[in-house]
């Protein structure tokens, strides 16, 4: 497996970025954005989330009806927004379960 740093170093227009780590956008037109490497080889900006929408992922039902809604089992390419949103989703609940605190 390859690691994320190749011998150039993550930029993205001149900036050092950390890759495959989601961070908020505030006053931007999503709510959360991460850098990743297309199959080019190209560190490139998937922003995702709507910022005016709040969601509640603590509860069950809603986090099932969201992942049916978006059929996110197949997202599988993390160069789009769908696999991200996804991910949101199931990285809230494994930080909640280990950290043992609710969301």
């Amino acid at each position: 497996m390859k690691t994320s740093l190749s011998k150039k170093g993550n930029t993205y227009h001149g900036k050092k970025v950390t890759l495959n780590k989601p961070f908020y956008t505030p006053g931007e037109r999503k709510k959360s954005a991460v850098y990743v490497k297309n199959p080019a080889g190209n560190v490139v900006i998937v922003r995702f989330g709507d910022p005016n929408m709040t969601i509640k992922k603590s509860n069950p039902e809603r986090r099932k009806n969201f992942r049916a809604r978006h059929n996110c089992a197949s997202a599988k390419d993390k160069t789009t927004p769908k696999y991200w949103s996804c991910a949101a989703w199931i990285l809230a609940i494994v930080l909640s379960v280990l950290t043992s605190n609710p969301i």
